[in-house]
C-alpha cells in the first residue's frame, strides 16, 4: 500500500490529570421549610388514605410504594433527598421522568412546565402512616428538613396509570408485568405474596417466564384483560402491558419485480479471521454457499425452522458478508466470518412468549461467548417508552455494558406509523445506550434520506440520540441487493433496517481488520460516529449521519487535517486535560474542531431518567494563556458540546449540554489566531440509582479529536513532526484494500 496519511493512535499520552475546579453560587430554594411541611401534610395525608383503601394482601409482607415527585430544580444527583428517606425508614426502588409545573420556583421566576424525576418509594405502610402522623411537628431544625423542601408532590401511584397502552375490552391475552423487586434471596418473597394476591382473585398465573435487571422483575403470563388494573392494585407493580409481538416474525420486505442471477462468489477466505461477530436472527440452511463464511448455530429446543425465517438470516448475513451486492459487478471478499444463531422459532401458540425465550437465547450466548461485533435486527414490535425500560433493552444493555462488545441494533421499521401517538419511535430494544442503533437511509448515492419507513428519535433521556447512525436499507425502486436463500441462489431484492444495520457492521469490522485489536470496540463505535456524513435532516431521523461507505475515509486523512485517536481511562471524580494536537505556530485562516467522545455505562433501568451511571463533562479550553482574571485556576473555556449557560440547572444541562449521554459529538469552527494548546478538561461524574455513587472504577472512553485547516497544506506532517515521539500513525495490519 502505498504512503498514506493514516489517523494518528495513543493520544491518550498527552492526557494528564489535573485539579478541577468546582463551585457555583449558594442554592436557593423555591420553598421555605414551613410552606414545604403546609404544602406535603395534606399530600401525605391522602396518599396514607389511598393505600389504606386498598386490601392487605396487596402489600407484600406489609409493604407499599409511594410516589415522591422531586422540584425539578432538584434532580441533580447531588440533591438526592438520602437523609430524608432515612429519617422517615424509606428506600427508593425507582423512578421515572415526569413533567409538572411546580407550584413555585426560586428567585420569583414565574412556573412553567418541565422535567423532572417521579420516585417510587417503599416501606412498610406504618412507616408512611408514622410519617403522616409526625409530619405536622417537624422543625426546621430538623437535620432532613432542607431535603423536604426539594419533595413538590407526594402521590399513592393510581393503578390504571400503571397500564401502558390500550387493552382489549375482554378476553384471554398475553400480558408483560414489571415489578419492583430483586432476584436475590431476600426478596423472594415478593414474587410469592405476588402469587398469593391473584389466587384469591382466581386468576391463573405462570411466573416461568422471567427476566430480573438491576431491580425490575419482568413477567410475562397469559391473563383476561378485564383483569389489568386489579392487578396494578399490588403495590409493588410498576407497569403492565400486552405482551408485544416478535418483529422477526414479519417477513422481509420484498422490492416487486426484482430477479437477477448471483455475480461469483469470491474464492477467498475472509479478510481476517481474528475478528469475531455473531449475528441472532432466523437461521441459515444447511448446505447453503454463504456458510463458507458463516457458521449456523441452532440454540437448543427449536420448531424445525421456515423459509421465512432463512430469507431473512440469509439476507441479513450476506449484507453483512458482502454490502449491498452490485449485480454488474464481483462480489466483494469478507472482511470476517460471522457466527449464525439461529434464535426465533415458530409455535402459533408461543408467539408472544417467543418474546421472552428469544431473549434468553441471546443472553446466553452473550453471556459464555466474547464476540468483537454483534448484528441484532430481531426484537419486540414495540415503540420505545421514556417512561419504563423494557426487558429486552434492560437485559442486553446490562451485557453490553460488562464485555467488550460493539452491537449494532436495527430501529425497525414503523417510520410510517402514526407519529401523533409515537408509533413511528424507534423500536426496543434499539434504545440500549450501551449499543449502535442503526436505521436506513434510501440511497447510496449523495442525494440521500431518511428511509420513510425508517424509524425516528429521539431516544430516551439518556439516548437522545437515536438512531446513532443509519446505513442504506434499500426501497422499493433500489433494493438493497442480498443473496437469496435458495441452496442454488440467486439475488434478492429487499428493503428494511435489518439489511442497514449489518452493512454498518460489515464497514465496522473491515476497521477491525485493517488496523487489529489496537483500536477497541469504543474507539470504532467512535470512529464510526465521527466520520459519520452529514446532512441538513432532523437528528431524529438519520441521528449523527449516514455511516461512510469506503474504509479511507475513515483511517486516512488529508494533508490539511489531523485525526487522533484517545483510548483511555479515567477514575471517578478526576480531571484529566486531553490536549489537541495542532501545528506549534499560530494556524493561518479558519480551524474546525471536530470532536467525538464515547463510552459504556452501567444502567438503572429501574431509574429511566437516571439510566446511565456515568457521565462525562466536558470543558473546551481553546487558548492556554488566557484568564478571564488572576484566581482563576484554568483557562478561559467556551461552549463545544451543546451549549451550558452560567448557572444552568440540572434539567437544562440534561436538555442543552447533553449530561449524562454517552456519545457526544460536535465541530466547532475558529479563528486559528485565537487557538493556543486548545484542550478539552474530562471530568468522570459516577451516579447510581439517582444518586452519589463513590465507585473507584475507572470508566473507558475513546475521543476522536479532529482539526483541519484548509490554509495549511502541511498540517498532518507538521502535527506528526510535532508529537513524532508521543503520536504515531496507525499503520494496517493487514494490505486490504480500503475502497468499497
Amino acid at each position: 500500500m502505498p504512503e498514506e496519511n493514516f489517523l494518528l493512535g495513543h493520544g491518550e499520552r498527552l492526557t494528564e490529570e489535573i485539579i478541577g475546579s468546582r463551585g457555583g453560587a449558594p442554592k436557593q430554594a423555591p420553598y421555605t421549610f414551613q410552606e414545604a411541611r403546609a404544602r406535603l401534610s395534606p399530600m401525605l395525608a391522602r396518599a396514607v388514605s389511598n393505600l389504606d383503601e386498598l386490601p392487605d394482601d396487596a402489600f407484600p409482607r406489609g409493604n407499599a410504594v409511594l410516589a415522591l415527585t422531586l422540584n425539578p430544580e432538584y434532580i441533580a444527583k447531588s440533591y438526592f433527598p438520602t437523609t430524608l428517606l432515612q429519617k422517615v425508614g424509606i428506600e427508593v426502588v425507582g423512578s421515572r421522568p415526569k413533567r409538572v409545573i411546580p407550584e413555585k420556583r426560586s428567585r420569583n421566576r414565574a412556573p412553567e412546565e418541565t422535567i423532572t424525576t417521579e420516585l417510587f418509594a417503599r416501606g412498610h405502610r406504618r412507616l408512611f402512616r408514622n410519617w403522616n402522623t409526625d409530619l405536622p411537628n417537624w422543625s426546621d431544625q430538623d437535620y432532613s428538613a432542607n431535603e423536604l423542601i426539594s419533595v413538590e408532590q407526594i402521590a399513592a401511584p393510581v393503578a390504571f396509570a400503571k397500564i401502558k397502552g390500550s387493552l382489549p375490552e375482554n378476553g384471554v391475552i398475553p400480558m408483560e408485568i414489571v415489578l419492583h423487586a430483586n432476584e436475590d434471596e431476600g426478596e423472594s418473597y415478593m414474587l410469592e405474596a405476588f402469587g398469593r394476591f391473584l389466587e384469591t382473585r382466581a386468576i391463573s398465573h405462570d411466573f416461568g417466564r422471567r427476566f430480573y435487571s438491576n431491580g425490575l422483575c419482568f413477567l410475562s403470563m397469559s391473563v383476561r384483560s378485564e383483569h389489568a388494573e386489579e392487578i396494578a392494585t399490588f403495590s409493588t407493580v410498576r407497569a403492565l402491558r400486552k405482551l408485544p409481538e416478535l418483529r422477526a416474525f414479519r417477513p422481509p420486505i420484498r422490492s416487486t419485480d426484482f430477479s437477477c442471477p448471483l455475480p461469483a462468489l469470491p474464492n477467498e477466505n475472509p479478510v481476517s479471521s481474528e475478528v469475531r461477530v455473531a449475528i441472532f436472527d432466523g437461521g441459515v440452511p444447511d448446505g447453503h454457499p454463504i456458510t463458507k463464511w458463516a457458521n449456523p448455530y441452532e440454540c437448543g429446543g427449536l420448531q424445525p425452522t421456515t423459509s421465512e425465517f432463512h430469507e431473512h438470516g440469509v439476507a441479513v448475513t450476506s449484507a453483512f458478508l458482502f454490502g449491498h451486492i452490485n449485480p454488474q459487478k464481483s462480489i466483494s471478499r469478507p472482511y470476517a466470518p460471522v457466527d449464525h444463531y439461529r434464535v426465533i422459532d415458530e409455535n402459533p401458540d408461543q408467539v408472544f412468549f417467543e418474546l421472552y425465550e428469544v431473549l434468553e437465547r441471546i443472553a446466553g450466548v452473550l453471556t459464555s461467548c466474547n464476540y468483537d461485533f454483534v448484528i441484532l435486527c430481531v426484537g419486540p414490535e414495540l415503540p420505545i417508552d421514556d417512561d419504563e425500560v423494557h426487558a429486552w433493552t434492560a437485559v442486553i444493555d446490562q451485557l453490553l455494558s460488562r464485555n467488550s462488545t460493539l452491537a449494532a441494533i436495527a430501529v425497525g421499521n414503523g417510520g410510517e406509523s402514526d407519529s401523533a401517538a409515537c408509533l413511528n419511535r424507534i423500536q426496543v430494544p434499539s434504545d440500549c445506550v450501551n449499543a449502535l442503533a442503526v436505521g436506513a437511509c434510501d440511497s447510496m448515492d449523495e442525494d440521500w434520506k431518511r428511509a420513510s419507513y425508517s424509524s425516528v428519535g429521539p431516544g430516551r433521556s439518556p439516548g437522545i440520540i437515536k438512531p446513532d447512525l443509519v446505513g442504506f436499507g434499500g426501497r422499493v425502486d433500489q433494493p438493497f441487493v442480498v443473496m437469496s436463500h435458495e441452496i442454488v441462489p440467486s439475488l434478492a431484492g429487499l428493503f428494511g433496517t435489518s439489511f442497514a444495520a449489518p452493512s454498518v457492521v460489515r464497514i465496522a469490522s473491515g476497521v477491525r481488520a485493517h488496523f487489529g485489536p489496537i483500536l477497541n470496540h469504543l474507539a470504532i463505535r467512535a470512529l464510526l460516529i465521527h466520520t459519520a456524513e452529514k446532512s441538513g435532516l432532523d437528528r431524529q431521523a438519520i441521528g449523527w449521519g449516514r455511516c461512510v461507505q469506503d474504509l479511507s475515509k475513515i483511517v486516512l486523512c488529508a494533508d490539511d487535517e489531523v485525526r487522533v485517536v484517545y483510548q483511555g481511562a479515567i477514575s471517578p471524580a478526576k480531571y484529566i486535560r486531553a490536549p489537541i494536537p495542532v501545528p506549534p505556530n499560530s494556524i493561518k485562516g479558519m480551524v474546525t474542531i471536530e470532536a467525538t467522545i464515547c463510552y459504556k455505562s452501567e444502567t438503572d433501568p429501574n431509574h429511566p431518567s437516571n439510566y446511565t451511571r456515568a457521565g462525562l463533562e466536558i470543558t473546551f479550553r481553546p487558548h492556554s494563556q488566557k484568564f478571564r482574571n488572576e484566581k482563576q485556576a484554568h483557562p478561559d473555556s467556551k461552549s463545544f458540546f451543546g451549549f451550558s449557560p452560567s448557572g444552568a440547572n440540572e434539567a437544562q444541562l440534561r436538555r442543552d449540554a447533553f449530561k449524562w449521554e454517552n456519545c457526544l459529538r460536535a465541530s466547532k469552527r475558529f479563528q486559528g489566531a485565537s487557538l493556543n494548546n486548545p484542550s478539552f478538561d474530562i471530568h468522570f461524574n459516577s451516579r447510581k440509582e439517582g444518586h452519589n455513587n463513590s465507585s473507584n472504577i475507572g470508566l473507558p472512553y475513546a475521543l476522536i479529536v479532529s482539526v483541519r485547516a484548509p490554509e495549511v497544506d502541511d498540517l498532518y506532517n507538521q502535527v506528526v513532526r510535532r508529537y513524532a515521539t508521543i503520536l504515531e500513525p496507525l499503520r494496517p495490519v493487514l494490505d486490504i484494500p480500503i475502497q468499497i
